[in-house]
């Protein structure tokens, strides 16, 4: 039987849910005029980090692999993002500087999982 993985233990996935609340909370300080704009996108990226660990939770660790490079991906694309609001004054350099540093320790362990996941 194939062991399948309980993405509420996972480490990787809580600090994906913290960084999508950390997101969630200063998008309402964003101008209303980004709504659908850098508003929307940085969202999506952000729920796509722990949503995907959580539904390759459910597949076989080849599949699980793949929803791991997908959720990376958000990672790098919201980091991309967070350069923009920054650029634009929304967020400050301290908010920005904190948030990279939890997007690159996320990344580093997501990688580290992902490699023992291909074994």
């Amino acid at each position: 039987m194939r062991k399948r993985h309980n993405y509420k233990n996972l480490n990787i996935w809580k600090l994906g849910l913290q960084i999508t609340m950390d997101i969630s909370d200063i998008l309402d300080t964003f101008p209303k005029h980004e709504i659908f704009g850098l508003t929307s996108q940085m969202s999506r990226c952000s729920v796509s980090m722990p949503s995907n660990i959580s539904e390759g939770s459910a597949r076989t660790d080849k599949a699980f692999s793949n929803y791991l490079d997908i959720s990376l991906g958000s990672s790098f694309e919201l980091g991309t993002q967070l350069l923009i609001a920054h650029h634009k004054n929304y967020i400050t350099t301290e908010t920005l500087e904190e948030l990279e540093a939890k997007i690159s320790e996320w990344q580093k362990m997501t990688m580290g999982f992902q490699k023992r996941l291909n074994g």
